[in-house]
Parts: structure tokens; C-alpha cells; sequence
């Protein structure tokens, strides 16, 4: 079984993945968590972010099992994954990397920008998680105050904002809602709420 989820910077798809692979007892990848590897390791060696052949070869050499949520969630590599994840070369590579790890027993749970539109096409279950902007920069904001950093609801809301633009208007794998994918709005919703939901989507969509 896979199931797909995909959604906008800060819609909650990631916390949303995380139980309801723990929930089916699937594995889990924060395809994002891929791109920011690699942004994370052009950054630590000064390399441009732009040169697709050093990206291709930095995802090359990377290691699912070794990503470091805590680390990547830094709000500058998350800026810097957006630009890398432009380069067609690399996503391609970083793709081939990603429907591996789907084809593994007992099967995943996969969220991102472009996972029932490329990389999992034929996903059992497909949800596209959304909220207002101004309701995800809320959480993001909240998120790195959280864990100390220095942050502003504006200049979230408007990194948000930009983000958004750039992931859907790429030319490659660009972020949009597949056909066949469910739409969870979690704009009004607490976490638990949302859970319930996505599980009440899921458990339809395997009886139907």
C-alpha cells in the first residue's frame, strides 16, 4: 500500500504522514527532507546552489536513513531546497531514489510537492493537504519560536507566500492537486481532527 500526500509549505502534511504511517504500520519519507539533504550539503561546502551536476552527485551519495529532520528544518535550507528543487537533473535522481523506498514491504506513506503527480502516480490513496497561507504561517511561526529561532509572522507569511508561487509555477514536477487525490483543508483543524479525516479518506477509499 502507498499512499500520497501532498500540499503546500507548513499545510501540516508532514505531521499528518508521520501518523498515519504509524497508523497502517507503513514506512514513513518526508520526500522533502531529500531536497534539503542536499541543500544542507552545498551550503556546508560553499557550492552554488544553481550547478546541477554538484547537486546530481551530492544526492547520489545520499542516505535515506540518515536525514536529520531537526537539522534540515532549518527555515535557510528549506529556502535553499526550494532553489535546488528547480534543477531537473536532480530531481530526476532524487525521484528514482524516492519510488525505491515506495516499493518496499509492507509499502509507505510519502509526502511532498509532487508525489501523486510523479513520483507515485499509481498511490493507493492520494491526499492533497492544504490550509490558507496565513493559517500555515501561524504554525510555522509558532514552530520556530518553538524551538527558540528568531521569527516574524510577516516575514513567515511572505516566505510562504514566495514558496508557494515558486513550487507551483516550476516547470518541472510543479506542486498541484492530482485528479484522483482527496483534498483535506486543515485551515480550521487541530491535529487530531485532521488525523481523523485523512484516516476517514484512507479506510473509504480500501472499501471502495
Amino acid at each position: 500500500m502507498i499512499i500520497a500526500i501532498d500540499g503546500p509549505a507548513a499545510s501540516g502534511k508532514g505531521t499528518l504522514a508521520r501518523r498515519i504511517a504509524d497508523h497502517y504500520k507503513l514506512n514513513h519519507l518526508d520526500t522533502g527532507l531529500t531536497y534539503r539533504a542536499v541543500a544542507a550539503a552545498l551550503l556546508a561546502q560553499g557550492m552554488p546552489l544553481g550547478d546541477e551536476a554538484i547537486a546530481i552527485e551530492v544526492a547520489r551519495h545520499l542516505d535515506l536513513a540518515k536525514m536529520d529532520k531537526s537539522v534540515l528544518s532549518a527555515h535557510e535550507i528549506g529556502e535553499a531546497a526550494s532553489r535546488v528543487a528547480v534543477l531537473g537533473g536532480l530531481r530526476e535522481e532524487l525521484v528514482r531514489l524516492q519510488k525505491a523506498f515506495a516499493a518496499k514491504a509492507p509499502g509507505a506513506v510519502l509526502d511532498g510537492r509532487d508525489i501523486g503527480t510523479v513520483v507515485c502516480p499509481d498511490a493507493t490513496v492520494k491526499l492533497f493537504v492544504t490550509a490558507a497561507p496565513e493559517a500555515r504561517a501561524k504554525r510555522r511561526t509558532a514552530e520556530m519560536q518553538g524551538k527558540g529561532e528568531d521569527a516574524s509572522y510577516a516575514s513567515v507569511l511572505e516566505d510562504l507566500k514566495r514558496r508557494d508561487v515558486r513550487d507551483s509555477s516550476r516547470s518541472v514536477a510543479p506542486l498541484k492537486q492530482a485528479a484522483d487525490a482527496h483534498l483535506l483543508d486543515t485551515t480550521e483543524m487541530d491535529i487530531e481532527t485532521a488525523f481523523q479525516a485523512a484516516v476517514d479518506i484512507i479506510d473509504r477509499t480500501l472499501a471502495g
